[in-house]
Protein backbone atom coordinates (compact mmCIF):
# COMPACT_ATOMS: atom_id res chain seq x y z
CA UNK A 1 0.00 0.00 0.00
CA UNK A 2 0.97 3.36 -0.78
CA UNK A 3 1.65 5.97 2.01
CA UNK A 4 -0.24 9.05 2.59
CA UNK A 5 -2.58 9.16 -0.18
CA UNK A 6 -3.98 5.86 0.19
CA UNK A 7 -3.56 2.62 -2.08
CA UNK A 8 -2.46 2.79 -6.06
CA UNK A 9 -5.26 2.09 -8.43
CA UNK A 10 -3.52 -1.63 -8.90
CA UNK A 11 -4.11 -2.12 -5.02
CA UNK A 12 -7.68 -0.89 -5.23
CA UNK A 13 -8.11 -3.28 -8.10
CA UNK A 14 -6.53 -6.61 -6.10
CA UNK A 15 -8.84 -5.37 -3.23
CA UNK A 16 -12.40 -4.85 -4.88
CA UNK A 17 -11.55 -8.73 -6.29
CA UNK A 18 -11.14 -9.85 -3.25
CA UNK A 19 -14.14 -8.60 -1.49
CA UNK A 20 -12.92 -5.85 0.38
CA UNK A 21 -15.97 -3.69 0.81
CA UNK A 22 -13.74 -0.65 1.08
CA UNK A 23 -12.20 -1.05 -1.98
CA UNK A 24 -15.90 -0.39 -3.29
CA UNK A 25 -15.99 2.83 -1.64
CA UNK A 26 -12.63 3.73 -3.19
CA UNK A 27 -13.10 2.69 -6.21
CA UNK A 28 -16.42 5.07 -6.26
CA UNK A 29 -14.72 7.69 -5.05
CA UNK A 30 -11.94 7.44 -7.95
CA UNK A 31 -13.72 6.28 -11.02
CA UNK A 32 -17.52 7.18 -10.35
CA UNK A 33 -16.28 10.67 -12.33
CA UNK A 34 -15.37 9.04 -15.17
CA UNK A 35 -18.52 6.13 -15.21
CA UNK A 36 -20.78 9.54 -14.94
CA UNK A 37 -19.21 11.22 -17.98
CA UNK A 38 -18.84 8.57 -19.95
CA UNK A 39 -22.79 7.67 -19.48
CA UNK A 40 -23.90 12.20 -19.79
CA UNK A 41 -22.05 11.74 -23.11
CA UNK A 42 -23.92 8.99 -24.33
CA UNK A 43 -27.20 9.50 -22.90
CA UNK A 44 -27.72 13.49 -21.70
CA UNK A 45 -27.09 14.97 -18.25
CA UNK A 46 -29.71 14.22 -16.23
CA UNK A 47 -31.80 10.49 -14.47
CA UNK A 48 -30.50 8.19 -16.88
CA UNK A 49 -26.72 9.08 -16.48
CA UNK A 50 -27.28 8.97 -12.60
CA UNK A 51 -28.87 5.92 -13.05
CA UNK A 52 -26.26 3.91 -15.40
CA UNK A 53 -23.83 5.14 -12.60
CA UNK A 54 -25.02 3.90 -9.72
CA UNK A 55 -26.00 0.12 -11.85
CA UNK A 56 -22.23 0.19 -13.34
CA UNK A 57 -21.15 -0.17 -9.63
CA UNK A 58 -24.03 -2.13 -8.39
CA UNK A 59 -23.09 -4.41 -10.91
CA UNK A 60 -19.59 -4.25 -10.92
CA UNK A 61 -19.66 -5.47 -7.03
CA UNK A 62 -22.32 -8.05 -7.65
CA UNK A 63 -20.29 -9.47 -10.09
CA UNK A 64 -16.43 -8.49 -8.92
CA UNK A 65 -15.73 -12.26 -9.11
CA UNK A 66 -15.19 -12.38 -12.51
CA UNK A 67 -13.13 -9.35 -12.66
CA UNK A 68 -9.40 -10.73 -13.13
CA UNK A 69 -6.89 -7.74 -11.93
CA UNK A 70 -3.89 -9.31 -13.98
CA UNK A 71 -5.96 -9.07 -17.16
CA UNK A 72 -6.51 -5.54 -16.76
CA UNK A 73 -7.29 -2.16 -14.43
CA UNK A 74 -10.50 -1.33 -12.43
CA UNK A 75 -11.31 1.82 -14.12
CA UNK A 76 -11.03 -0.01 -18.06
CA UNK A 77 -13.50 -3.10 -16.71
CA UNK A 78 -15.54 -0.26 -15.05
CA UNK A 79 -15.65 1.29 -18.51
CA UNK A 80 -16.88 -2.15 -20.22
CA UNK A 81 -19.51 -2.09 -17.70
CA UNK A 82 -20.32 1.34 -18.28
CA UNK A 83 -20.79 0.60 -22.09
CA UNK A 84 -23.46 -2.02 -21.42
CA UNK A 85 -25.61 -0.07 -18.89
CA UNK A 86 -25.21 2.74 -21.54
CA UNK A 87 -26.60 0.52 -24.44
CA UNK A 88 -29.32 -1.54 -21.98
CA UNK A 89 -30.29 2.61 -21.15
CA UNK A 90 -30.56 3.00 -25.03
CA UNK A 91 -32.55 -0.43 -25.61
CA UNK A 92 -35.16 0.80 -22.78
CA UNK A 93 -35.74 4.23 -24.54
CA UNK A 94 -36.32 2.85 -28.08
CA UNK A 95 -38.68 0.18 -26.30
CA UNK A 96 -40.62 3.10 -24.06
CA UNK A 97 -40.73 5.36 -27.62
CA UNK A 98 -42.17 1.65 -29.44
CA UNK A 99 -45.01 1.71 -26.29
CA UNK A 100 -45.85 5.31 -26.38
CA UNK A 101 -46.19 5.29 -29.89
CA UNK A 102 -47.99 2.31 -30.38
CA UNK A 103 -50.18 3.94 -27.49
CA UNK A 104 -50.58 7.21 -29.17
CA UNK A 105 -51.51 5.35 -32.29
CA UNK A 106 -54.21 3.25 -30.42
CA UNK A 107 -55.35 6.45 -29.17
CA UNK A 108 -56.10 8.19 -32.60
CA UNK A 109 -58.24 5.17 -34.36
CA UNK A 110 -61.49 5.68 -34.42
CA UNK A 111 -63.82 3.65 -32.72
CA UNK A 112 -65.54 1.09 -35.26
CA UNK A 113 -69.41 -0.09 -35.32
CA UNK A 114 -69.96 -2.42 -32.53
CA UNK A 115 -72.66 -4.38 -34.27
CA UNK A 116 -71.54 -6.47 -37.57
CA UNK A 117 -72.21 -4.35 -40.35
CA UNK A 118 -72.81 -7.72 -42.37
CA UNK A 119 -75.25 -8.84 -39.87
CA UNK A 120 -77.04 -5.52 -39.58
CA UNK A 121 -77.35 -5.47 -43.50
CA UNK A 122 -78.89 -9.19 -43.55
CA UNK A 123 -81.63 -8.38 -41.13
CA UNK A 124 -82.44 -5.02 -43.24
CA UNK A 125 -82.70 -7.08 -45.96
CA UNK A 126 -84.65 -9.99 -44.82
CA UNK A 127 -86.92 -6.99 -43.16
CA UNK A 128 -87.49 -5.29 -47.49
CA UNK A 129 -87.93 -8.98 -48.85
CA UNK A 130 -90.79 -9.70 -45.95
CA UNK A 131 -92.29 -6.59 -47.86
CA UNK A 132 -92.52 -8.64 -51.35
CA UNK A 133 -95.18 -10.07 -52.69
CA UNK A 134 -94.98 -13.61 -54.88
CA UNK A 135 -93.61 -14.48 -56.91
CA UNK A 136 -90.82 -11.64 -56.76
CA UNK A 137 -90.09 -12.90 -53.49
CA UNK A 138 -89.29 -16.62 -53.85
CA UNK A 139 -88.15 -15.75 -57.30
CA UNK A 140 -84.99 -13.67 -54.88
CA UNK A 141 -84.53 -16.41 -52.45
CA UNK A 142 -84.20 -19.10 -55.20
CA UNK A 143 -82.03 -17.25 -57.11
CA UNK A 144 -79.92 -15.36 -54.08
CA UNK A 145 -80.25 -18.19 -51.25
CA UNK A 146 -80.15 -20.93 -53.19
CA UNK A 147 -78.11 -20.38 -56.03
CA UNK A 148 -80.19 -20.79 -58.92
CA UNK A 149 -80.16 -19.75 -62.45
CA UNK A 150 -82.49 -17.84 -64.11
CA UNK A 151 -82.89 -21.22 -66.08
CA UNK A 152 -83.58 -23.53 -63.01
CA UNK A 153 -86.05 -20.95 -61.79
CA UNK A 154 -88.32 -20.56 -64.76
CA UNK A 155 -88.29 -24.73 -64.76
CA UNK A 156 -88.90 -24.75 -61.48
CA UNK A 157 -91.93 -22.00 -60.97
CA UNK A 158 -93.04 -22.72 -64.56
CA UNK A 159 -92.66 -19.09 -65.41
CA UNK A 160 -90.81 -18.22 -68.30
CA UNK A 161 -87.47 -17.36 -68.15
CA UNK A 162 -87.62 -14.12 -69.58
CA UNK A 163 -90.27 -12.95 -67.18
CA UNK A 164 -88.01 -14.57 -64.32
CA UNK A 165 -85.19 -12.30 -65.15
CA UNK A 166 -88.08 -9.17 -65.76
CA UNK A 167 -88.80 -10.02 -61.79
CA UNK A 168 -85.18 -10.36 -60.89
CA UNK A 169 -84.52 -7.35 -62.36
CA UNK A 170 -86.96 -5.22 -61.02
CA UNK A 171 -86.91 -6.53 -57.82
CA UNK A 172 -83.47 -5.95 -57.00
CA UNK A 173 -84.21 -2.51 -58.30
CA UNK A 174 -86.84 -1.68 -56.36
CA UNK A 175 -84.94 -3.25 -53.23
CA UNK A 176 -81.81 -1.05 -54.11
CA UNK A 177 -83.79 2.03 -53.78
CA UNK A 178 -85.79 0.84 -50.39
CA UNK A 179 -82.23 0.54 -48.90
CA UNK A 180 -80.75 3.66 -50.46
CA UNK A 181 -83.38 5.61 -48.65
CA UNK A 182 -83.28 3.97 -45.80
CA UNK A 183 -79.30 4.61 -45.35
CA UNK A 184 -78.54 0.50 -45.22
CA UNK A 185 -76.67 0.95 -48.97
CA UNK A 186 -73.58 2.82 -49.41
Amino acid sequence: MSDDAGPSDEEVGKLFAHGEERALALAYERWAGLVHGLACRALGNGPDAEDVTQQVFVSAWTGRAGYRPDSGPLPAWLVGITRHRIADAHARRAREARVRDAAEALHDVTPTATVDRTAEDRVVLMGELSKLGQPQRGIIELAFFHDMTHDQIAARTGLPLGTVKSHIRRTLVRLRDRLEVDGAAL
